[in-house]
């Protein structure tokens, strides 16, 4: 799939590359609890979950159940793993590589 081009713009390049330049958990902590918010830290790790578990073909109760997650909110991932940029298709099977980041 290709990259929305709306997306696409040198700022944020920047804040990928900057992402790019850490190297332990404790560095991703640190950055992106200066980003964001706890709520949108919240959100997102919950969304990767639901996409997690779509992925395993788990039913909408359940995620919902395990997750707090809205009946919407696993409508948009379900969209985006299937017609999405396959961003977490990639980061989900990377998951489970050896040679992930600590």
């Amino acid at each position: 799939m290709s990259v929305n081009q709306r997306l696409v713009n040198p700022l944020t390049d920047q804040l990928f590359e900057a992402i790019s330049q850490l190297h332990t958990r404790d560095e991703y902590y640190e950055f992106f609890e200066d980003l964001c918010t706890i709520n949108e830290i919240h959100d997102m790790t919950q969304r990767l979950e639901v996409a997690r578990m779509l992925k395993n073909g788990e039913k909408y109760d359940k995620i919902e159940e395990s997750t707090g997650a809205s009946t919407a909110t696993i409508s948009r991932v379900k969209r985006c793993l299937q017609y999405g940029a396959d961003g977490y298709a990639k980061a989900l099977d990377r998951l489970g590589r050896p040679d992930k980041k600590e």
